[in-house]
């Protein structure tokens, strides 16, 4: 189940990547606390919202959400666009759940558009299943209307919506929010928990297809298969360096700080490869904690250290000059520089040895499928995979 949901998520941001002609020049911010919703208007960006059955049957469908979440992140780090890497963003919903409230179609959004990853994976492992009735079309209706897709041509948007029930219940007819999804450039890609025959039946290939979106079917109980690397000790052991390079600061800056080793713990709670594609996802373009890190709030230019107060700042750097506080701020950077590289090394030499011992195999034949008709899909777009 796991492999099949990272599947369906390469699908969403290969889909999303249909346009490569962003314009990526960086713009001056102003410097403000914390900017976490507003990114800038010229970079492009792989919006994805994720749309999950969380009734009784689906706990495989859920545990492998919470299981895949880095390998699918690690992916979509890969893609580029020219020469572009486009920035990403994951929102969450929960339909399905009979704890949720029966005048809002039993849904609820979990998390609106963010590229926290920190955030994804919290609100991923606080989602539990319960019984009740599966609305697809208004789910699909409620992450049009309430999340914030913006305009940009060059955004590629994606939604993935997983399930197990009739597409067609409910009030809102599916094929109204595929008009909808169209008029805003929203591919819909449509996941059926079981038989691919019964899928097409139950209407979610249609749903799928109304938006020139993809229609899978997988087995969300399927248990998931770990391959154990020569260098994944090393790479856990680079993770644990990297968050020492971490310098926090604001009022959520220590939340936020335990919030990442708690992630990681949920992480490792999986499998030691779970929290091996946790820390190669820590040291690419997508893992950027700017409201809470000074490092990446100087690099991307979210605050100026001249103008940060000192009772924002960390112990160790209280009532230091501003020139001590720059000198250790570029200091942590390197360091993180030289710690990402050398899991940026480690994982190349990682991914050789996993695909050596998976020549050959038939257990995972729905993702290498899916996996190649993907890239192809991204061929013809001009899409590149480093």
């Amino acid at each position: 189940m796991k492999t099949h949901f990272k599947t369906l998520l390469f699908c969403t941001a290969l889909a999303v990547f249909t346009s490569c002609n962003a314009n990526n020049k960086k713009q001056d911010l102003a410097i403000n606390d914390v900017k976490l919703n507003h990114p800038d208007t010229n970079k492009q960006y792989i919006k994805v919202a994720l749309l999950l059955d969380t009734s009784n049957s689906m706990d495989g469908l859920i545990d492998q959400a919470k299981a895949q979440l880095w390998d699918i992140v690690n992916e979509l780090s890969y893609a580029k666009c020219g020469t572009n890497k486009p920035n990403l963003q994951i929102a969450l919903y929960e339909y399905g759940n009979s704890r949720l409230s029966k005048s809002e179609g039993y849904i609820r959004q979990v998390l609106a558009f963010s590229d926290d990853l920190d955030d994804i994976s919290k609100e991923l492992f606080s989602l539990n299943t319960n019984g009740g009735d599966e609305y697809c079309g208004q789910v699909i209706q409620s992450s049009l209307s309430e999340l914030n897709w913006g305009k940009n041509p060059d955004d590629l948007k994606l939604i993935f919506i997983a399930g197990n029930e009739p597409f067609n219940q409910g009030e809102v007819n599916y094929k109204d929010a595929s008009t909808n999804a169209n008029e805003k450039d929203v591919t819909v890609n449509t996941i059926f928990c079981g038989d691919y025959n019964q899928g097409i039946s139950s209407h979610w290939k249609d749903g799928a297809q109304l938006t020139h979106g993809d229609y899978m079917a997988i087995n969300q109980n399927q248990a998931t298969v770990h391959v154990a690397s020569p260098y994944d000790d090393d790479i856990i052991i680079l993770n644990q360096q990297l968050n020492n390079t971490y310098v926090i600061y604001g009022a959520r800056g220590r939340e936020k700080k335990t919030q990442q080793v708690a992630q990681d713990a949920n992480a490792i709670g999986y499998s030691k490869a779970n929290a091996v594609n946790r820390a190669i996802s820590k040291s690419s373009h997508l893992y950027k904690n700017k409201s809470w890190d000074l490092v990446d709030a100087v690099e991307q230019e979210e605050v100026a250290i001249d103008d940060v107060k000192d009772n924002a700042l960390p112990p160790e750097l209280k009532g230091k000059s501003k020139t001590a506080i720059k000198t250790y701020v570029a200091k942590k950077s390197k360091e993180r520089e030289d710690i990402q590289n050398k899991i940026q090394e480690l994982n190349n030499k990682r991914k050789s040895y996993i695909a050596k011992q998976k020549a050959g195999s038939t257990n995972n034949g729905l993702e290498n499928a899916m996996t190649k008709a993907i890239k192809e899909q991204a061929k013809r777009k001009k899409y590149t995979w480093k």
